[in-house]
């Protein structure tokens, strides 16, 4: 039932990074939004496997990190969300 849940959050999302995408008139966000877009394909794409090897806490504290790195941004928080995933679960499959 979780993962049902993860599954159409992800969908949800994609779909509203898409309709904010047509919005963006500033070069800079349309592709920040292009490349949010992408990542949540690719992570739902991956949706079964991509979070059997790590933890919510892993991810949550690789995110922080992220974001504090990129000065703590307001608004951004999928985005590292993502990145922080996507991250996790390359580390784990090249472990593997």
């Amino acid at each position: 039932m979780l993962e049902d849940a993860d599954a159409s959050e992800l969908k949800r999302k994609l779909e509203q990074t898409k309709r904010l995408a047509w919005l963006a008139w500033d070069p800079t966000t349309a592709q920040r939004l292009g490349e949010l877009r992408d990542e949540l394909a690719r992570a739902l794409r991956n949706f079964p496997s991509r979070r059997e090897h790590i933890s919510e806490n892993e991810v949550r504290v690789r995110a922080h990190d992220l974001w504090e790195q990129h000065g703590s941004p307001q608004g951004r928080d999928e985005e590292f969300w993502i990145r922080a995933e996507r991250e996790l679960i390359e580390a784990a499959q090249d472990q593997s």
